[in-house]
């Protein structure tokens, strides 16, 4: 495995992790509620009434975001080495995973671990030790991407 050192970019990954950082707080002492994804969503989804203005505010935003960014710079490029298929079962597992936790990366990871909460430690640590072994089983077992 090579590096594409090109693609390095820690000046936007620390901007990039203060405006999440920064969300984050906003969001709790505007609304006093965790800035998690799965949360703000599945209330819209729920079809609850209450704080449904700042929830379809937050999610605008995040839709809005990428052709703010293609307004100033190009967007990086991606790539998916693998078929819709195997995108779409990603997909839903994880979705299972958000349920399952009670909660998503954004919610436990950024929000929960500033809170200093050991049931979102316990969650992030699941998080990266089945992404790791999803990467493991798929690169190194399955022979699939990277």
């Amino acid at each position: 495995m090579t590096i594409d050192w090109a693609s390095f970019t820690p000046a936007a990954a620390l901007i990039g992790g203060l405006l999440i950082g920064l969300s984050a707080v906003i969001y709790a002492l505007g609304v006093g509620r965790i800035a998690g994804i799965a949360g703000i969503l599945g209330g819209l989804l729920q079809g609850t009434t209450a704080g449904d203005r700042i929830r379809w505010g937050f999610v605008l935003g995040l839709v809005i975001a990428p052709w703010l960014w293609m307004a100033v710079a190009p967007m990086p490029p991606t790539a998916t080495d693998v078929g819709l298929p195997l995108v779409i079962l990603a997909g839903l597992l994880v979705g299972i995973g958000v349920r399952m936790a009670n909660g998503c990366t954004s919610g436990h990871g950024v929000c929960g671990l500033s809170r200093f909460s050991l049931r979102s430690l316990v969650n992030v640590l699941a998080f990266i030790g089945a992404g790791m072994l999803t990467v493991f089983v798929l690169r190194h077992l399955l022979s699939i991407g990277g």
